[in-house]
């Protein structure tokens, strides 16, 4: 008997969601040093991560810089927050797809989340298919950390599509992520971020150090 016999697609996919690595109810918040390296220019400033995650950043005059400093720590905290498997996805239903070569598992949403799609492999989510705000966004993921409490992508890709023509929007970007404990959590330290644009790749690297959790 497969596994797919076995268990129900809403389960299997809760055991992955339930495995992720997020920030328990007791989470302090934290300030860290930003160096924010995008192609050969550098910038560097503070940011100042409340317990609710709301997050802020100073010491930076750069538009531009700050925006995309702005972007990735909101990117940090919105996978960080602890939502139980009901409050996300209570609304949606879940069939299987195809099974890959090396066992991902492809799980069909229905309900609030026509459309969207993702794969499990080892008890991890490691393709997500999903339309955002008018826009669809496919990521791999290639490989993780394993916190002991859960897992954290380590290097994946990423690419935007309109979901009506299927056009991509904007170039592949390539992800790889470092974190180290402090305290009781994981926290990020370095995100490096390669995209492909029009025959060139652009390099972003955020690196945070000087972590420390608030008291």
């Amino acid at each position: 008997m497969t596994v797919i016999e076995k268990i129900s697609a809403r389960d299997l996919f809760r055991k992955a969601y339930e495995n992720r690595y997020t920030w328990d109810s007791n989470f302090p918040g934290y300030t860290a040093d930003i160096t924010y390296k995008r192609d050969r220019e550098t910038f560097s400033g503070k940011v100042h991560i409340t317990p609710d995650l709301k997050g802020e950043i100073t010491g930076i005059e750069d538009a531009a810089a700050k925006k995309a400093i702005e972007g990735q720590v909101w990117e940090i905290t919105i996978h960080r927050i602890r939502r139980g498997f009901e409050d996300t996805h209570g609304n949606n239903t879940f069939s299987y797809g195809e099974t890959d070569a090396d066992g991902s598992i492809e799980i069909l949403m229905g309900g609030k989340a026509e459309g969207d799609r993702y794969k499990l492999h080892n008890n991890e989510v490691s393709m997500v298919h999903r339309n955002i705000h008018g826009t669809v966004v496919t990521i791999h993921t290639f490989s993780s950390h394993d916190t002991g409490e859960g897992y954290l992508s380590h290097r994946y890709d990423s690419v935007y599509h309109d979901p009506k023509t299927g056009e991509q929007k904007g170039g592949v970007s390539n992800f790889e992520d470092e974190y180290e404990k402090v305290g009781d959590y994981s926290i990020l330290n370095r995100r490096l971020i390669r995209t492909e644009v029009k025959g060139e790749t652009q390099t972003q690297e955020f690196i945070f150090s000087n972590i420390k959790l608030l008291a």
